[in-house]
């Protein structure tokens, strides 16, 4: 079997970013916040010089190849995360039963869905800010995967159950996300 060519991307370091390396942890700050996340992989290596993050591996397979990609897109997120950070909108749909929501603590709380007595409630993860101005909700952050997956628990939380969908349309629906 014939020998891979090593990979080695290079990832320059945006204006006004900080960037610290302790082991596999990269830390990046900005101006909205600060980003830790862990990079381990025993065959991917991330190392800082010149200005630039270098994600090197040798003799990759497939797998190992994806990664390097995979860890690329994440710094890329965290960056554009500490400069503009990350806006999802999300529109509040109802035909049968006004929907009041609200932001308590970190948990977001839909009462009257499809006139249930019990209020629904989705998790709001750390540092991940929600919004609600008339029948749009606006859920920002720093960090891409809580933004989204706040999202994701705010839709989950108003899924309808037990009744035909094409009827009851009923519900709170990403509309965009953006940076």
């Amino acid at each position: 079997m014939a020998k891979l060519p090593d990979i080695r991307e290079e990832l320059p370091i945006p204006e006004g970013v900080e960037v610290s390396l302790d082991g596999a942890a990269l830390t990046v700050k900005g101006e909205k916040g600060e980003i830790k996340r862990d990079f381990t992989h025993p065959k991917v290596r991330v190392s800082i010089e010149n200005n630039s993050i270098i994600v090197s591996c040798k003799n990759p397979r497939r797998k190992q190849k994806a990664l390097v990609g995979t860890f690329l897109a994440h710094m890329r997120n965290m960056f554009k995360g500490v400069t503009e950070g990350f806006e999802y909108k999300m529109k509040i749909v109802y035909s049968h039963f006004p929907i009041k929501t609200t932001v308590k603590d970190n948990q977001f709380i839909i009462e009257n869905f499809l006139g249930e007595r019990a209020p629904r409630k989705a998790l709001i993860l750390d540092g991940v800010d929600v919004e609600i101005k008339g029948d749009q909700v606006f859920v920002r952050g720093i960090d891409k995967e809580k933004v989204g997956q706040t999202v994701a628990n705010i839709e989950r939380a108003t899924r309808v159950k037990n009744r035909d969908a094409r009827v009851f349309q009923d519900g709170i629906y990403r509309v965009s996300r953006g940076g």
